[in-house]
């Protein structure tokens, strides 16, 4: 996957818009604050008591949000290892 479909792919997860961070490097690190940030989030909420249909989308969301963070992860390894 590269940068730029990865990039628009957690802003609509994020519900960013017009996210506009110069760089590759430091866009990726910023997504993946708020990636981290939105994941300790729906964490905190799964621990609390919720109906059983939102917590199945929490779940899912938590998921999602997991994978792209470890994508995230991968593709700013790689732009390092570039160097």
């Amino acid at each position: 996957m590269n940068i730029k479909k990865f990039i628009k792919n957690v802003e609509h997860t994020l519900g960013l818009n017009n996210y506009g961070v110069e760089g590759k490097k430091k866009s990726l690190k910023d997504l993946l604050k708020k990636l981290n940030g939105r994941k300790r989030s729906i964490n905190k909420s799964l621990k609390s008591d919720i109906k059983k249909k939102e917590k199945k989308e929490l779940e899912e969301e938590f998921k999602i949000v997991t994978c792209q963070i470890k994508k995230g992860k991968k593709i700013l390894h790689d732009l390092y290892s570039k160097k």
